[in-house]
């Protein structure tokens, strides 16, 4: 079968992650680019007979390269060089995402246009020629309404019919920068073994780009036109009045006005009048009532995980609880017996039983990503993080640690300035990932059934106050510089389609399904050796090996209340991933949820199973997140920073709201 490789780019909100599911549907793969932790999503389908495999680029608004993701789309275009690209744009907007579109077309990519969101160009009274367009940038022009799937059809055809298509680049007229584009152009055109577009080279190195510098710095000549173009750069600096890189962009934007004012025209005479976004901006943007609405929102999210996952988690656990039956009657009383039943059985059943409530979470985050309300959130917050002394972009990254601490982190990437960065990545840990969420759930059914929703609600929003009282601390001693103003694009509210919002819950339950499968596997497989060690001892005994070994840690959590082994052990396993601390304390007890519920009280009281929640929110993050954040901040220095700081908040807090607690019952 032949196969076609094609990358999909786009402006962020300009609805690529729908037109991507609406060509992959379910065959897509998550993975990461090589050599950096962002996210790469791949997907397939066949058409006429075709394999067609579709590389989700990273959400751009050019490929000047400044970011890790500019970077990312802008190298995968040149050495993978896909059969053709698919530029995705928000029809409504077209000025601003043509920008990406022409610098695509000037390094001579093939391109296909996709006019998305045609629906609301026709509310507005807007007409765009399509065949016009076309002709003018010499790429097919598709429109499109990926939320109701009309002209994917169009776009599969135009993929297979201009595939493999090779194309002139486009070229503008840079005025008084084109004698220098034409003498750096014969200089590049004399390398051999280079393979770039000669003219795209030119242009780019006079805007300073860094990465074009060092590709041409392994040829010898090439070293030779760098130096002739950085003694060049002052002298037309002066000549044109202004730097390079904003004459160039000007020049730019001209050619975009030009064809849009070319190619559109307003059909209809409509009012000018408020939209429905502006109406509702008017009340979720309130300086008085926004924060308390995204508050309100969080309360209600929380109340329906546990509300609407409570009973289908009963019957996942009833299975297990029969599994595990089951096996102890088929197998015998023994060793085996013992490790499918209490090990294996018992400590991932006592994990999965979890997964409706983290399904139910990732539903209503991404409903609230896709209908654009997580944006307003941002924006809503950004006056307090900037009284905070934290840049308003940081609680993009904050939310994004509601689902994942990883994504979260890797999110931070998106801050401009370096030390606003590292301060974000050092506070995302406190934000309760999905992960914490079965220990919030287990031990808030178990000794709060009436008010369960509301003490996760209360876990959530403990995290976002230890994370924002962390930042004032380390802006004082380690940051003292004051936060860049927060400028950001507000999406319109749109309604998200049923199959995106499956899709995004899907991809992130999946990933806590695979954890299950590999990470609490093997650590459940390791309490439960533990637990059966010395031969002949009782299972998960105190004399047990882990027994052994929760007794040496023991005293270290009895001012937090709960200074017995078994909890030792449930909280230094969770380091391997926190969903181990239920799996583990599962396996320790031998028991799946339900019954694990009814043991746990012989245990704590609602004090200390409180504050042992505190605990388990606050305590250093898992391996995987430790190792983000020493791929994110290349520093072992800002690594050790979050560990420590996360251990010492984690058991001071604990502390403290168990013996608070003691003295005010």
């Amino acid at each position: 079968m032949k196969e076609i490789t094609i990358s999909l780019c786009g402006n962020p909100n300009s609805g690529k992650t729908t037109i991507f599911n609406a060509l992959t549907g379910s065959r897509q793969k998550t993975g990461n680019w090589p050599g950096v932790t962002v996210e790469r999503k791949e997907g397939v389908f066949e058409e006429n007979g075709i394999k067609i495999k579709v590389v989700d680029l990273p959400g751009t608004y050019s490929l000047t390269a400044y970011s890790i993701d500019e970077r990312i789309a802008r190298d995968f275009l040149i050495n993978e060089r896909p059969d053709i690209n698919v530029v995705i744009t928000d029809a409504t907007n077209l000025e601003r995402n043509l920008y990406l579109t022409i610098e695509l077309l000037e390094m001579g990519v093939n391109c296909i246009l996709v006019l998305n969101m045609m629906d609301m160009v026709e509310k507005r009274g807007i007409k765009i020629d399509i065949k016009g367009l076309s002709e003018v940038l010499g790429i097919p022009v598709i429109p499109t309404i990926g939320t109701k799937n009309k002209g994917i059809d169009k776009l599969k055809k135009a993929i297979i019919q201009f595939a493999g298509k090779r194309i002139s680049p486009l070229r503008i007229d840079y005025g008084l920068l084109e004698d220098n584009i034409s003498k750096i152009s014969e200089m590049v055109a004399k390398i051999k073994e280079y393979h770039l577009p000669e003219r795209w080279t030119a242009i780019k190195l006079l805007e300073g780009d860094q990465q074009v510098k060092e590709w041409l710095h392994l040829f010898p000549e090439g070293k030779a036109i760098v130096s002739f173009v950085e003694s060049e750069v002052p002298k037309l600096e002066e000549k044109i009045g202004e730097d390079i890189e904003s004459y160039i962009i000007e020049r730019r934007y001209g050619l975009i006005s030009g064809l849009v004012k070319e190619c559109t025209e307003r059909v209809l005479a409509i009012e000018e009048k408020l939209s429905i976004s502006d109406r509702i901006d008017k009340i979720v943007l309130n300086r008085w009532i926004g924060i308390p609405l995204f508050l309100f929102f969080m309360w209600i999210g929380f109340k329906l995980v546990f509300d609407i996952g409570g009973p289908f988690a009963d019957y996942i656990d009833g299975f297990f609880g029969a599994v595990g039956d089951y096996a102890k009657k088929a197998i015998g009383e023994n060793w085996l017996s013992s490790l499918i039943s209490d090990g294996i059985i018992s400590g991932i059943g006592s994990v999965l039983v979890f997964l409706p409530n983290i399904m139910i979470l990732f539903l209503i985050i991404g409903f609230l990503e896709d209908c654009g309300y997580m944006a307003r959130a941002a924006f809503v917050m950004d006056k307090l993080m900037h009284a905070l002394g934290l840049h308003g972009k940081s609680f993009i990254p904050m939310i994004l640690g509601f689902g994942c601490n990883i994504p979260g982190i890797m999110a931070c990437r998106t801050l401009e300035s370096e030390k606003d960065r590292l301060l974000t990545i050092l506070i995302n840990p406190f934000m309760s990932c999905s992960a914490r969420l079965p220990i919030y759930v287990l031990f808030a059914g178990a000794f709060f059934p009436k008010h369960a929703g509301t003490v996760i609600f209360i876990m959530y929003v403990l995290g976002m106050i230890v994370a924002i009282l962390t930042a004032i601390i380390f802006k004082k001693l380690l940051f003292k510089t004051a936060a860049a103003p927060l400028i950001m694009e507000l999406p319109p509210y749109r309604m998200p389609t049923l199959k995106n919002v499956l899709i995004h819950m899907w991809e992130r339950a999946s990933l806590f399904v695979k954890k299950a499968g590999t990470i609490i596997f093997a650590g459940v497989l390791l309490v439960w050796f533990l637990s059966s060690m010395p031969p002949g001892v009782e299972y998960a005994s105190k004399n047990s090996w882990i027994g052994y070994f929760g007794r040496a840690f023991a005293p270290i959590f009895k001012p937090a209340g709960f200074g017995f082994w078994q909890a030792a052990v449930a909280l230094i396993f969770g380091i391997l991933a926190k969903e181990v601390v239920v799996g583990t304390l599962g396996t320790l007890y031998g028991v799946e949820e339900e019954a694990l519920s009814k043991v746990l009280p012989k245990y704590f009281t609602k004090l200390s199973s409180f504050s042992f929640m505190v605990m388990s929110l606050l305590y250093i993050p898992c391996i995987a997140a430790i190792g983000t954040i020493k791929g994110e901040t290349g520093s072992w220095k800002w690594t050790g920073i979050a560990v420590f700081w996360s251990l010492f908040v984690g058991w001071t807090i604990a502390v403290l709201f168990y013996q608070m607690g003691r003295i005010f019952a």
